[in-house]
């Protein structure tokens, strides 16, 4: 594996959470699994960054993954934590207060800009969204990342048949920073994606490649917790 370009910009400043921001309420991290892969397959490497997070945050930080058929499920979801007092509705107070992360991998990264597209409609702030080799399900546009994001950005790579979005870019550059594009090249140096399907490793094996690559997923990691308690966001990830 080999990062071979990326395209960035500094976390931090006007438009970043600071670190009162940050302790001021409870996170939501949504995560997204690609294809057809299980919200609770642990092989996946989605999955093992949510259950190391609820480790690390068991009670500031709500964590949950999602098969990326069931982003409606993921919306009422949020919608629920959101109303901690469950009175039915939520007060503009609430939406703007509220601390919500999301990232996915292949059809989870298309439906986590769908997703951060929903609260959107309600004006509800999206801190940060992660794709990960992005691909766009049918009547879905992965590569405008709506106003309400703060922070986002892509990882991908663009070899094989399968193969994810090599840019993203904000709608209004003055509301949403797009942290980098992100290119990695799998073609001189292989993972082998120890249980992952045979199918996967040579039907789709840089797409497979890609996500069971562990050098993505920390910095994947890394911004995510640069924005939960005790993080510090920087220009460093």
């Amino acid at each position: 594996m080999k990062l071979v370009h990326q395209d960035f910009a500094s976390r931090g400043g006007e438009g970043g959470a600071t670190s009162a921001d940050r302790d001021q309420a409870p996170t939501i991290v949504i995560g997204f699994v690609g294809g057809f892969v299980r919200h609770n397959n642990a092989v996946h490497s989605p999955v093992q960054i949510a259950a190391r997070l609820r480790s690390a945050y068991p009670s500031s930080v709500y964590v949950e993954v999602f098969e990326n058929h069931r982003r409606e499920d993921a919306y009422r979801r949020i919608l629920e934590l959101l109303d901690a007092t469950h009175a039915g509705t939520l007060s503009a107070a609430k939406k703007r207060d509220a601390r919500v992360i999301i990232y996915g991998m292949s059809w989870g990264g298309s439906e986590t800009v769908t997703l951060a597209r929903e609260l959107e409609n309600q004006k509800i702030p999206v801190l940060l969204t992660i794709q990960v080799d992005s691909v766009a399900k049918l009547g879905q546009n992965d590569e405008v990342i709506p106003t309400n994001v703060i922070e986002a950005a892509n990882f991908y790579q663009t070899n094989g048949l399968l193969h994810g979005r090599s840019r993203i870019r904000a709608k209004d550059a003055a509301r949403t920073r797009i942290l980098g594009n992100f290119r990695y090249d799998y073609k001189t140096e292989s993972l082998s994606c120890k249980g992952y399907p045979w199918y996967d490793r040579v039907l789709t094996k840089f797409h497979t490649e890609i996500e069971c690559d562990s050098a993505v997923w920390n910095r994947v990691e890394a911004l995510i917790r640069a924005d939960l308690p005790g993080g510090v966001n920087d220009s460093t990830r």
